[in-house]
């Protein structure tokens, strides 16, 4: 008979997350997962398999907690929700006490480069990020906010750069003038 887990999986899966994104994937031991965690080691690859798994399923849960849709979607003004995408970016560096950033920017920086399935998260994050801003533009386009000889999708990919680069300052040297800044400029670029 099969012994059941005596942890929730959950729970460790958000323990994971947490310890990952403050400290990256290569710098995270098993040890330390096991430390973490509060499980043994046989549990952890039984459950999850190795760290590599591990990492990209605490990296999946990362995204579906930070999941954008609802912020730039709905009805009404576009561009002041898009405004407002932005300013809560700013709010998040601010905010971010333990300097952890934005753990998708982190994965990109760290090893996206060097492993396909992890590349392939880090690109279908930005892609999905991209495609919600180029909506939300088209939009703003549509009812008259910015003019309309304007590119949605180039203004969506250059906020999409933008906000890595937030996240990467942020990390770094979380100024918010210079945040604020960035995003005033980008508003003013969107609409002229």
């Amino acid at each position: 008979m099969a012994r059941s887990k005596e942890f929730d999986p959950e729970v460790a899966l958000q323990k994971a997350l947490e310890l990952f994104w403050e400290r990256g994937y290569e710098a995270t031991s098993m040890a330390d997962l096991v430390e973490h965690l509060g499980i043994a080691r046989a549990s952890i690859y039984g459950t999850f398999g190795g760290k590599r798994e591990l990492y990209l399923k605490a990296l999946e849960r990362y995204l579906e907690q930070h999941n954008v849709v609802e912020r730039l979607s709905q009805p009404g003004p576009a561009l002041p929700a898009v405004r407002a995408f932005l300013d809560s970016y700013v709010a998040e560096c601010l905010a971010d006490e333990l300097r952890r950033g934005c753990m998708v920017v982190n994965t990109a920086v760290e090893f996206a480069a060097r492993d396909a399935a992890v590349s392939r998260k880090v690109t279908e994050s930005w892609a999905g990020l991209e495609a919600l801003l180029a909506a939300a533009l088209v939009r703003a386009r549509a009812q008259g906010e910015i003019p309309a000889g304007k590119d949605p999708h180039a203004l969506a990919r250059f906020l999409l750069v933008l906000l890595q680069g937030m996240k990467v300052l942020g990390r770094a040297d979380p100024d918010p003038r210079r945040l604020r800044d960035a995003v005033e400029q980008a508003m003013v670029a969107i609409q002229i």
